[in-house]
């Protein structure tokens, strides 16, 4: 039996695309292993948003040269955005590696795979500059899946001065909304109950489309019989309609969670960071959500020591935090990726004030986090069953509506997928404890 690995870094997009690759090995024969030395094909499907990321992976990359060694015949690939960004670059690197697949390229992979069973050699596939359309992949195999990804475009248009994603996923791409209706149906019939939508900018999704859009493609998957929760991510604050929100307020099914990525409040530094919104005008967007949702979740992203950014801003940032008051925020220290404007900007921060801004953000925030989770103590709320946590098989876990997390013992029943009431006894910063609430609906 020929077997393949596929080790994934990255975001989400890329959790998906490691399925589908799996699925185009399946293809050919191969069947996953979690052994590096038991697989005749090791994919390593790579990150490139920091360098941090990129670091991990040349280390990755190094561990496979003894395999290599030892089994010529063993097929090594490198796939994704740090692929698209270093192309040849890493077969000067790391000769041990046979070849080097960009983004939007899956569709090659089944093809070079046996190109190289064949005729050993180096490839090197790219996307084109502006990323390309990517072909239809057919979706993976999930069997018994309860929740899956689904992207509906590829690529983005924003070009924030902090990131490469638009260098290495190229331009906007949205998939043809019959495709991803099929895929969501298909889902439902084998019995999965959550989906999440996948896009760099997903409230773009339609744009190279004609008549259709974010919001029209939501309602539709919201009446797909079987489907009990749509998620999605992520989503741009500049791009976020009214109309958009009128849809999730009417939905039955789209997921109350809001991930609204603010990365600074500091108006000086949204303009330096290209996002193409004010804090003021972000304000009125919260604003409006809670109004129509409100049991609405709102979660963002927060960057510290962006080049030039002072005590005063992070001053603003702290006060906006207090303001909005978020159920929880992704913090990220600024880190300069080659090939982005930011990078060359002069007033970088050291990474010492750097550290010390970040600690003040998160002390801040965890302290709402907390306050807001100790809200829901004494609640009864519905959770869809993820399974056995990671560290005690006795306790499971799930998910809110609002995707918050939550613990509680096992019963014995409970299965992947069940919707269960959860009496909340204890709140902490970043999840909830409670107990199966058996008078709960």
């Amino acid at each position: 039996m020929r077997k393949y690995i596929i080790l994934t870094y990255g975001c989400q997009m890329n959790e998906s695309d490691s399925l589908r690759m799996g699925s185009e090995l399946h293809k050919l024969g191969y069947e996953p292993t979690t052994e590096l030395a038991e697989a005749q094909v090791i994919l390593i499907n790579t990150c490139s948003v920091r360098e941090s990321a990129e670091n991990k992976i040349y280390g990755k990359i190094g561990e496979v040269k003894h395999l290599k060694a030892a089994n010529p015949e063993l097929i090594f690939g490198v796939t994704g955005c740090m692929a698209q960004k270093e192309g040849e670059k890493l077969l000067k690197r790391a000769p041990h590696i046979d070849f080097v697949l960009g983004t939007n390229k899956i569709h090659e992979l089944a093809d070079i795979i046996l190109e190289l069973s064949n005729h050993p050699q180096h490839i090197v596939a790219l996307a084109p500059a502006d990323g390309g359309e990517p072909e239809e992949v057919a979706p993976p195999s999930l069997e018994n899946a309860k929740s899956v990804w689904l992207p509906i475009m590829y690529g983005c248009n924003n070009f924030c001065t902090y990131c490469i994603v638009p260098y290495v996923r190229g331009r906007e791409h949205s998939r043809k909304e019959a495709d991803i209706l099929a895929e969501a149906a298909a889902y439902a019939k084998q019995g999965v109950k959550e989906i999440t939508l996948l896009g760099q900018n997903v409230n773009s999704y339609g744009k190279n489309l004609s008549g259709t859009s974010f919001p029209e493609l939501l309602a539709k998957l919201d009446a797909i019989s079987g489907l009990e929760r749509v998620r999605y991510m992520t989503s741009h604050p500049r791009d976020f309609s009214d109309e958009l929100i009128s849809v999730i307020a009417q939905s039955k099914h789209i997921c109350s969670h809001f991930h609204l990525p603010l990365q600074h409040a500091s108006n000086k530094l949204l303009r330096k960071m290209n996002r193409g919104y004010t804090l003021e005008r972000y304000l009125e967007l919260v604003k409006k959500v809670r109004q129509a949702v409100p049991e609405a979740v709102i979660t963002t992203d927060l960057i510290v020591g962006f080049p030039g950014e002072t005590e005063e801003d992070q001053a603003v940032m702290l006060d906006a935090l207090r303001e909005i008051r978020y159920d929880a925020a992704y913090t990220f220290i600024y880190s300069p990726r080659s090939g982005t404007p930011a990078a060359t900007m002069e007033e970088q921060v050291p990474q010492e004030v750097k550290k010390a801004r970040l600690q003040a953000l998160m002390d801040v925030q965890n302290d709402i986090s907390l306050e807001k989770n100790q809200a829901y103590v004494g609640k009864t709320v519905r959770v869809m069953v993820e399974g056995p946590s990671k560290n005690n098989p006795e306790i499971y876990t799930g998910r809110t509506d609002g995707n918050k997390l939550v613990l509680w013992p096992y019963r014995g029943q409970e299965q992947v997928g069940d919707f269960l009431p959860v009496k909340i006894e204890k709140a902490q910063t970043w999840l909830l404890k409670g107990i199966i609430d058996d008078e709960g609906k």
